[in-house]
């Protein structure tokens, strides 16, 4: 066997020596992500139906100009009280968890990249183009992703709108290629061995192969291995518990968040969004409108009122999330009551003493204020709110996510505003 030439293009098959590149390893990594990224893609349009942004007013929506791309949009239910815990868990978990897959997937098809002519007929053209954009499709949302789950937000815009419309770019793509590559995908899964470079149709299979130095099944193991390793290290900030330890490498995975009631995590501090003593102390109140109404009242008027409990979760986009959490304060049924909207509480605005961010005002549904569980909370764990947790005031509503439950609330607007 010959040297491998330094000089020989990407563009040669003599340049990719790999003996483990052939069809029947790309049919079996692309089944497992033909099954995970379905499952992502319907996890991720749940997390966005669950923000609820078709509701009059397009508070919620960070993606006014997605026309048909809504046509699925449903009201978010607040049964079962973990049900965005468990879908948005699923979604980043499973995200991370497939990158290797991906990553494997992508260099067992590489030489494809590089063949030429680029088209040789209007199929092949097709082929390439889906090509092109699952590849690039595939990148843009799992780095997207990756880096709005360690909160960095070094992408040119607001990652909601940029995740959204990439997802349908790639699913498209995803489906396309698919389609196209079905038949050669079974067949390469009916055969014990891929065919000797002549024979191949795929062109993967290596012309001149360089010696093995690890089987295919030493390969996928490996590549099992790791994905593996990110789910340990990933799924702890979700599960919670004593799992909350395993996730080294989640943000709000393994670190220590504090102790007593108010000791479980947040995504960001009154501090950090410049809200100060002064805004919340004996001045502040909170202003109930609707139904042409308004009343205000102080945080002690409010502690006046009947009380409830709930046990209930924080669960955000990023995909950590809390364990129950008990909950205590006045149900905002209660205070649409107050102005005369208590029969059939209508949907309701929340405003926060933050001054930035893309939630400072967020919509909350019907069915979602009627519930019984859905509270201003005043207190957590039986002690006062602390101010990283929302003091005076926030929104506890169940299977909401994360942003929906405003924190240092200001203002609750129910029916029109």
């Amino acid at each position: 066997m010959g040297a491998h030439n330094p000089l020989t293009p990407p563009t040669s098959p003599s340049f990719w020596r790999s003996p483990l590149r052939g069809p029947r390893l790309t049919a079996l990594l692309g089944m497992v992500l033909l099954a995970g990224i379905t499952l992502l893609f319907v996890t991720g349009l749940l997390s966005y139906a669950a923000y609820n942004p078709n509701l009059a007013g397009g508070v919620n929506d960070k993606t006014p100009g997605k026309g048909l791309l809504g046509f699925y949009l449903f009201s978010w239910p607040t049964d079962p009280h973990w049900l965005y815990r468990l879908t948005q868990g699923v979604h980043v978990t499973l995200g991370i968890a497939l990158v290797p897959i991906l990553l494997a997937k992508l260099w067992s098809v590489i030489p494809k990249l590089f063949t030429l002519p680029p088209a040789r007929s209007p199929g092949h053209a097709l082929e390439r183009v889906s090509l092109l954009l699952l590849v690039g499709g595939a990148l843009f949302e799992f780095v997207t992703g990756i880096l709005n789950i360690q909160l960095e937000y070094l992408f040119p815009g607001s990652f909601y709108p940029l995740h959204f419309y990439g997802a349908w770019v790639f699913i498209g793509a995803f489906a396309a290629h698919v389609v196209l590559r079905v038949p050669r995908t079974v067949r390469a899964l009916r055969e014990r061995e891929d065919p000797g470079a002549a024979a191949d149709e795929t062109g993967l299979v290596a012309a001149r192969p360089d010696p093995p130095t690890v089987t295919r099944r030493g390969a996928l193991g490996l590549v099992g291995a790791g994905s593996l390793l990110l789910f340990v290290a990933t799924a702890g900030q979700s599960i919670g518990g004593r799992w909350r330890g395993t996730a080294l490498l989640a943000p709000h995975g393994g670190r220590d968040p504090g102790s007593g009631p108010n000791g479980f995590q947040i995504n960001k501090t009154a501090a950090y969004v410049g809200i100060r003593s002064q805004d919340t102390g004996d001045d502040w109140r909170l202003t109930v409108e609707g139904g042409g109404r308004r009343v205000r009242l102080s945080r002690a008027e409010l502690l006046r009122l009947p009380q409830h409990e709930a046990a209930l979760p924080i669960a955000c986009v990023e995909g950590w999330s809390t364990d129950d959490q008990r909950w205590s304060g006045v149900r905002l049924r209660d205070l649409a009551a107050l102005v005369g909207l208590g029969e059939r509480p209508p949907d309701l605005l929340v405003e926060s003493l933050q001054l930035h961010g893309a939630f400072r005002r967020a919509a909350l549904r019907d069915n979602q204020v009627r519930d019984p569980r859905s509270l201003l909370a005043l207190r957590v764990g039986g002690v006062d709110l602390s101010a990283d947790h929302g003091y005076p005031a926030r929104i506890i509503v169940p299977a909401a996510p994360g942003v929906l439950n405003t924190k240092w609330v200001s203002r609750l607007t129910f029916g029109e505003w």
